[in-house]
């Protein structure tokens, strides 16, 4: 299975599989029980997105400099040894095929 990343609310693609959701906060104002039916994710997976803090300053990142530590930033968080493993484990499964 490959992993693709897609914005929020785009159309899926024929046999696209399951969608993670790696954003810190849920869409405002849509009942979790249309996440999938609005094409946004199957799973809320807030792990894998930057802490509030680092989205942020994200958000307010005005030129290149400061969007790279941003980058750099995200990146330490992501080698914490939970966030680590987490990624390790959608790696693994990225490599696995699945038959249907």
């Amino acid at each position: 299975m490959s992993i693709f990343i897609v914005q929020l609310g785009t159309p899926r693609k024929p046999r696209e599989g399951l969608r993670l959701g790696t954003v810190r906060r849920p869409p405002r104002g849509v009942p979790k029980s249309d996440f999938a039916r609005l094409d946004y994710y199957d799973v809320w997976f807030p792990n894998l997105s930057p802490s509030a803090e680092l989205v942020k300053e994200a958000l307010g990142a005005a030129d290149q400099r400061t969007w790279a530590a941003f980058s750099r930033k995200f990146r330490r968080e992501m080698s914490e040894p939970d966030r680590s493993r987490e990624l390790d484990l959608l790696a693994a499964l990225s490599r696995r095929r699945i038959s249907r």
